[in-house]
């Protein structure tokens, strides 16, 4: 008789725990998570709160720890948790009161998600999910928008609403417009080489509704700046010369076309050059005169504080301690936590250092997206739209702008990996 004794056989919920606890049983709600955050992105911040904490809760369940952890090396993965850490650790050097230090983190935690996103993305299949969801989403916006132009009761602002706006504002909105009537560029140029029409057609009639109601119902002039900027990059990297110069020659007619043809448009622009003059003459609170004012007033700042700044949530108290002046009709005496330029943002509160590890991000994610393919044109795109707009705002920390840039990069370039891994033989 053997004296070894047969293992218990396990019970029943230790067998539905170990079922359970399976990837292959999460992966599928980790997905379905991303691509509600996506969805939800043109219309909420509190759904995208919810929504990207249900995703963390799954994809956590999925992860491979070890892979996960020697993957932070890499520079694409390790600078964004530089950046937040910086913020974290700037609390203990600010002028601010605790209350303001620990309130200024937060927008950086946003950031704790782009490793994930490389890392659980690299393994889904189902990350072009996420950008026609969000694609879809926009387009529905977009229609609503219009609906709002004609009916301003339907919108949800009650208080002080804007022209065409059914949520938010119209800088995230022309953010997310302008986002996407770029990236269409590339599968609308894909389906015409392969003479699939229609398809084409389609994508093009969502491109055009998008670029009017650009033109006559929300302007952004941060739009307007970057769409060139974005077109210029796609013409580069994927047309012929001549071909290049027919579009950009077809997309100045059209935009001298929209300009006779929208006082809106007119108005907007016309604005920007009365509110510089207005600024410099009068020194009037004006919405460029505050840029350029909240500008030097930053360069100021980083001059006292060079290396490592004046802190985390040091700015408003800054701006504080030299406004001079009735805000309401001088420039000057206006006070603000966010000077609408990331890198001086950055710089102010953690110095050079701070810009160092801002840039070195940016610049790791754009190497990211070298090669061919509409994942690689959507994360250079992302990457693109966030520098450039980054230039008159805080992008990367304000939440919309923020969350695009996190998810866009964060799910574009866990399927780079993918691919590169699968063209290597291999994860890399």
């Amino acid at each position: 008789m053997s004296g070894s004794v047969a293992a218990a056989p396990a019970s029943p919920l230790a067998e539905w725990w170990r079922w359970l606890r399976r990837p292959a049983f999460w992966m599928p709600v980790a997905d379905t998570f991303a691509v509600l955050t996506a969805a939800s992105l043109p219309w909420s911040t509190s759904l995208v709160g919810i929504f990207t904490a249900c995703w963390l809760g799954a994809a956590a369940l999925t992860i491979d720890y070890p892979v996960y952890l020697r993957s932070l090396k890499r520079p694409a993965f390790a600078l964004p948790l530089a950046l937040f850490a910086l913020a974290a650790a700037g609390t203990l050097w600010s002028e601010a009161s605790w209350n303001a230090r620990l309130y200024a983190v937060g927008p950086a935690i946003k950031l704790l998600f782009v490793p994930a996103l490389f890392h659980y993305f690299e393994r889904s299949s189902r990350g072009m999910w996420v950008f026609v969801a969000f694609l879809v989403s926009s387009t529905m916006l977009m229609a609503v928008s219009w609906l709002v132009l004609i009916e301003p009761g339907l919108s949800l602002q009650k208080v002080n609403p804007q022209r065409g706006i059914f949520v938010k504002n119209y800088i995230d909105q022309g953010q997310e417009f302008a986002l996407c009537a770029v990236a269409l560029a590339y599968p609308i140029y894909t389906l015409l080489r392969e003479r699939r029409v229609w398809p084409a057609l389609l994508l093009l009639g969502i491109v055009l509704g998008l670029l009017a109601n650009m033109t006559f119902v929300i302007v952004s002039r941060t739009a307007i700046v970057t769409m060139p900027i974005m077109l210029a990059v796609f013409a580069a990297l994927h047309l012929r010369w001549r071909t290049s110069v027919t579009i950009f020659a077809a997309a100045a007619l059209l935009g001298g076309a929209s300009w006779f043809a929208s006082p809106q448009l007119r108005t907007t622009v016309d604005s920007a050059f009365r509110d510089y003059r207005l600024y410099k003459e009068e020194n009037v609170p004006t919405s460029v005169g505050l840029r350029l004012e909240f500008w030097q007033k930053s360069l100021r700042f980083i001059r006292e504080a060079p290396l490592a700044g004046h802190g985390t949530g040091s700015t408003r108290t800054l701006f504080e301690r030299v406004a001079v002046g009735d805000p309401t009709v001088q420039a000057s005496a206006n006070v603000i936590g966010n000077p609408h330029n990331q890198t001086l943002y950055v710089a102010v509160q953690w110095g050079a250092i701070g810009a160092v590890v801002l840039w070195g991000m940016w610049l790791s994610h754009l190497l990211l997206f070298r090669g061919e393919g509409l994942v690689a044109w959507i994360g250079l795109l992302v990457v693109v739209q966030n520098v450039f707009t980054s230039l008159f705002n805080s992008h990367i920390f304000d939440f919309h702008p923020g969350w695009m840039y996190v998810l866009g990069v964060g799910v574009a370039g866990g399927m780079m990996m993918k691919q590169r891994g699968n063209a290597t033989g291999g994860p890399r």
